[in-house]
C-alpha cells in the first residue's frame, strides 16, 4: 500500500542549476517519498552547476542526473510549499500556498570551495523545513 506524500515542495531559483537543485537533492534524500520534490527556474541554465554537483557528492547525494527545468504555473499551482531563492518577480503567487524566500549566495561561476558553505546552509534550511512539516 502506498501513501500519498505529506507535502509537495517546489524550489525555485533563476537558473535551476545550483541552489534549487541542491535543495531538491537534500529534501529528496532526507524525506524520501514522504515529500514530493520539484525544482525549476525562471530562466533555466543549460546544465546543473558542476561545482554544485561536486559539493553534493561530498555530502553523499548524487544530483548529476538532474537538468534545469522551466518554472511553470502548473508546478506552482500543484505545490504546497514554494521556496524561492532569488527569482524575484518571475515567481507567480497563488493564495493558499506556503511561500518562503531563502536568501542564499549564488553559486554560479564559483568553485566547489565557495559552494560548500552554500550547500551547508541549504541543508540546514531543508532540515528546518522538514521539522516544520513534522518529518524527522
Amino acid at each position: 500500500m502506498t501513501t500519498a506524500p505529506l507535502a509537495s515542495v517546489l524550489f525555485v531559483c533563476v537558473h535551476n542549476a545550483g541552489r534549487s537543485q541542491m535543495a531538491a537533492g537534500f529534501l529528496a534524500h532526507l524525506a524520501g517519498d514522504r515529500v514530493e520534490v520539484r525544482s525549476a527556474g525562471s530562466a533555466p541554465g543549460r546544465e546543473v552547476n558542476p561545482a554544485a554537483v561536486a559539493a553534493m557528492a561530498e555530502a553523499g547525494i548524487d544530483i548529476s542526473d538532474q537538468r534545469p527545468k522551466i518554472l511553470t504555473l502548473d508546478a506552482v499551482r500543484s505545490s504546497d510549499y514554494v521556496i524561492t531563492m532569488g527569482c524575484g518577480d518571475a515567481c507567480p503567487y497563488f493564495p493558499g500556498k506556503h511561500y518562503r524566500d531563502w536568501t542564499l549566495d549564488d553559486p554560479a561561476g564559483q568553485g566547489v570551495e565557495a559552494v560548500r558553505p552554500i550547500r551547508d546552509e541549504i541543508e540546514r534550511l531543508v532540515r528546518d523545513l522538514l521539522a516544520e512539516l513534522g518529518i524527522h
